[in-house]
């Protein structure tokens, strides 16, 4: 390593490994490595780590890494994390890609950010944030990654360094971390360099390489003897004698900061490099680091030494005007101690200035006496604003100073907060509140600052949320309007934390105690909906009279008021009234507007109203609002919880209209964003739930099985009301598996929880039916029973595919004449519906129960007609079943013929041949060398893109 100008060109000693392989990663990036028998391959991104202590020579190789990537021709982003900026929100991505954006007007920015802009635009510092509400964290990180990967498709192939990265903030680091492995996938080389003991826990992905360097971070070692006597040569211009060589190394451990330090100092003071001087070198060195560095600063005078704090205390790229004003100097007088500091090998720099290294900074920084430091601290933050940088620049260092009642310093980390929190950075706009309360606040604005604290730690931490809340509750509040939304808030809070009883507790106290109508209405709405998903309501009869006498007073004149019709248009579906008084609801809701994404509200009633819809077999209208409410939250950047549920419940509508495939693949997706959020969450049950029930409907029982144990689906049951029911696809799971008793007992346990509630609608929930199929076996009269009162209620409902539904297993568990006419009327029900997945059930219940009879003609129809049914909504299992009543009864699958057999892949064309041909599955199996849940994934596909049964293919090609 050559002295502090590697990045002049000159050589780095013993970095050659190192070199090789960033060589080899910016081949590959430019698609200009091969190994000379062919072609060179195309070009491939990268993850490439450096690891090492301080003064190893992280930055000098970095910054060859830079010079050689533009000599390439790559874009390069480069970035660099600071001590004292680990607590700014975003500092390092802003370093990062604000140069890509420099200089475009307004109007060019938004265009290049697109729909991202208001998202992304705030925590990026190029443009401020909006008056809605902030987007979610993990909304902002999606927006970071499209800015990254639209930015580097546009100007590829790019190189992204990042320097000391285990000083990075939070925000930016963990971002970076979770993005870094996708660069394999981009024309993107993602270069770190960090200390490996001090890489929080959140970065831990830089310690794990995806295709590099065997897996790991490269290692930088410390010079060798022969490096530093090499390095000694070329630095001193001199021969100096090996004695001397070897000394130099003894005494800086082959570091090569150290090295290359002591080195110049040797240089500058002109001492003979003999083993005659080499006593000298443990002198110099000491001068390098520690005590010698603050004495070596010290005799370079007062001016000067308070410009070096000064410039400690403010970090990196530091404006000289500034730090002359925190240091309390003049003009010339700043220059002259910048001018000492240059030729002291302190700082470095014009237009802004540095240290030369960090451990020069940090040396320099603890060397500041304490109450000193904070009063510079207290100057930087006075000096920042001033110099118009805004409240969050100041905020850093307001976190540093002694509580001392300040309201400035109050109103400067309140400001800071929310400009934090509405950019995306709610642990940043904690930290700032939590030490403005430590001043404290006027007392008078001690509740707002409480509830301030609250909204930023909202889903977060809600524990601390609802300490911070109630906290606030109990500060005098002379402001009516803060306390409702302190309300509100803790209200919500305790309901998303699984605590409703709380959450409506809160509720009624605040409703007694408010003298304001429309306060108390708003209240009354937020209390109705927490207790339409409490599975422990004390008396809910009682309150659905209530929510019934006052929704049909409303008339929708404002927000809360159609929310209450909302909940009445749910209430209605639950308990099971006529499909019809639940859509009139529903449309009253929703006729002046019931967005999902409104500012201060739940999006659980217009949710709620959507599936009303669906359960009433109007499912399209269910799809119109959830489209519009995915958009909605996709423009806030809502790409957490909010999102998680949408995908979910949009999956569960596909469910219900027999789109299996498509429902596997958004309760999946569901899911993965539910597990961002975190496992036993509402949203994390929902979505095992709901892949958990399709699975089962597409009979794979074991991956159901194993979903479930995986995601811990089971007792203890959420106190809140999900759906599914998770209590009730449980039960269908256990039944699945032949677990009869066992699936019986958990399934009378759900009925036992939701009939007091008055949930009676087996559309919402059939646990009835399911009981009853688990009754079966051991107590045929009694399942009988239960499955004819599910018959009577959705009979009450009207609609018609729980009509069906309840007629199908009615007549699985009801022996005699009467089951072949059930059935029937079940068809008959379920072909009005859009339930495809029952009808395909019921058809195929037909066809076997006639087959059974004696009547074959019929069952060949009713077989064939299930067969197709099942296939196309991708039941591979009930198309099994199909197949093989049809070999039963000594028939065939309808024979076709296509000339669409081109859309096939190869495998899907031999499956389908193979069985044509009279193969079963299993032989079908083992003449592609496969497993037979490959085969009827095979058949499927092939179902449905000719729209036929594979097993009656005559495939003919194209002419």
């Amino acid at each position: 390593m050559a002295l502090r100008g590697a990045r002049n060109g000159r050589a780095l000693f013993e970095r050659e490994s190192e070199l090789t392989a960033v060589d080899e990663a910016l081949g590959e990036l430019t698609g200009t490595h091969g190994d000379g028998t062919g072609p060179p391959p195309g070009p491939r991104g990268g993850l490439l780590a450096f690891a090492g202590r301080a003064g190893i020579g992280k930055t000098t190789l970095l910054a060859e890494v830079r010079r050689r990537a533009a000599a390439r021709g790559c874009t390069v982003l480069s970035g660099r994390g600071g001590d004292q900026e680990q607590r700014v929100a975003f500092h390092v991505a802003r370093q990062l890609l604000q140069p890509q954006f420099a200089g475009l007007a307004a109007a060019d920015l938004r265009a290049s950010l697109g729909s991202w802009y208001d998202i992304v635009g705030p925590a990026l510092g190029l443009c401020a944030p909006t008056d809605g509400p902030p987007p979610d964290q993990q909304g902002l990180r999606d927006g970071l990654d499209w800015v990254l990967t639209h930015l580097t498709v546009l100007r590829a192939p790019m190189v992204l360094v990042l320097d000391d990265a285990h000083w990075a903030d939070p925000e930016s680091l963990g971002w970076l971390a979770a993005f870094a492995p996708r660069a394999e996938q981009l024309p993107l080389l993602v270069v770190v360099a960090y200390r490996p003991d001090e890489l929080p826990d959140h970065a831990d992905a830089f310690r794990r390489l995806p295709g590099r360097a065997g897996g790991r971070p490269l290692d930088l070692e410390p010079l060798s003897a022969a490096a530093v006597a090499r390095l000694a040569r070329v630095t001193l211009g001199t021969a100096p004698d090996d004695a001397f060589c070897r000394e130099c190394w003894a005494v800086t451990a082959g570091n090569p900061f150290e090295t290359v330090e002591l080195l110049a100092k040797v240089r500058d003071r002109g001492v003979t490099p003999t083993e005659s001087a080499a006593h000298l070198l443990r002198d110099l060195a000491a001068a390098v680091k520690g005590s010698g560095l603050v004495a070596r600063l010290e005799r370079l005078g007062t001016s000067t030494v308070r410009l070096a704090w000064a410039c400690a205390v403010l970090g990196t790229e530091i404006p000289p005007a500034l730090a002359a004003a925190v240091a309390g100097l003049g003009h010339e007088e700043a220059a002259d101690a910048v001018d000492a500091l240059r030729g002291a090998r302190v700082l470095t720099g014009v237009e802004t200035l540095e240290f030369v290294h960090p451990l020069i900074a940090t040396a320099v920084y603890r060397a500041v006496p304490a109450g000193f430091r904070v009063a510079l601290h207290g100057q930087a933050a006075w000096c920042v604003t001033d110099a118009g940088l805004g409240p969050s620049a100041a905020a850093r260092h307001l976190l540093e100073t002694h509580p001392e009642g300040d309201t400035w310093t109050v109103g400067r980390l309140r400001a800071a907060a929310e400009e934090t929190l509405r950019a995306g950075a709610p642990d940043a706009a904690r930290s700032y509140l939590a030490r403005a309360l430590r001043e404290p606040p006027p007392a008078e604005d001690r509740a707002a600052v409480l509830y301030e604290l609250g909204r930023a730690s909202l889903l977060t931490e809600p524990a601390t949320t609802v300490n911070h809340l109630r906290a606030a509750l109990d500060e005098p509040v002379s402001d009516p309007g803060l306390r409702q939304n302190i309300v509100y808030r803790l209200s919500q809070v305790l309901a998303h934390s699984d605590r409703l009883a709380e959450a409506t507790d809160t509720l009624a106290r605040e409703i007694r105690a408010t003298g304001d109508a429309r306060v108390r209405l708003r209240m009354v709405a937020e209390q109705f909906m927490w207790d339409a998903f409490r599975a422990d309501e004390p008396d809910h009869p009682a309150r659905s009279r209530r929510l019934a006498r006052l929704a049909d007073r409303l008339q929708g004149r404002d927000l809360t008021e159609r929310y209450i019709i909302g909940l009445r248009t749910w209430d209605a579906v639950q308990r099971g009234e006529p499909a019809r008084v639940a859509l009139r609801h529903a449309e009253r809701a929703l006729a002046g507007g019931l967005r999902w994404a409104e500012p201060d509200r739940g999006f659980e009633v217009p949710v709620l109203v959507a599936l009303a819809f669906m359960y009433a077999d109007r499912p399209g209208r269910t799809e119109e609002l959830f489209a519009a409410g995915i958009a909605d939250y996709e423009r806030r950047g809502w790409r957490g919880g909010h999102l998680s549920f949408a995908y979910t419940l949009l999956g569960y509508l596909r469910y219900r209209r027999g789109r299996l495939v498509e429902a596997e693949e958004l309760a999946g997706a569901g899911l993965r964003l539910a597990e961002r959020v975190g496992s036993g969450t509402p949203a994390h049950w929902y979505a095992v739930g709901t892949l958990v029930e399709v699975l089962l409907a597409r009979g794979r029982v074991d991956e159901a099985a194993r979903t479930a144990a995986d995601h811990s689906f089971g007792a203890p049951f959420p106190a809140a009301v999900v759906f599914p029911d998770a209590q009730t696809v449980y039960g269908q799971l256990l039944l699945a598996q032949g677990l009869h008793q066992l699936a019986a007992d958990e399934l009378g346990a759900a009925g036992r929880r939701l009939e007091p509630r008055g949930i009676r609608n087996p559309a919402w929930c059939p646990w009835r039916l399911h009981l009853a199929r688990a009754e079966s076996r051991d107590d045929p009269e009694r399942a009988a029973a239960t499955a004819l009162e599910a018959v009577a209620r959705a009979r009450q409902f009207g609609a018609p595919s729980a009509i069906g539904q309840a007629l199908r297993v009615a007549a699985e568990v009801t022996p005699g004449p009467d089951r072949v006419r059930r059935l029937a009327e079940a068809v008959g029900h379920l072909e009005r519906s859009p339930a495809a997945y029952e009808l395909a059930c019921a058809l195929v219940a037909l066809g076997a129960e006639l087959r059974r009879t004696g009547r074959p003609g019929t069952a060949a129809e009713a077989l064939h007609r299930g067969l197709d049914t099942a296939a196309q909504c991708g039941a591979d299992a009930l198309a099994g079943t199909a197949r093989a009543e049809l070999a039963a009864a000594g028939l065939r699958p309808r024979r076709l013929r296509t000339a669409q057999s081109d859309a096939l892949t190869g495998r899907e064309r031999a499956a389908a041949r193979l069985l044509a041909a009279g193969r079963t599955e299993p032989e079908v199996a083992r003449e592609l060398r496969t497993d037979e849940p490959t085969v009827v994934r095979l058949l499927s596909a092939v179902y449905r893109k000719l729209g036929t049964d594979p097993t009656g293919l005559t495939l003919v090609p194209l002419p």
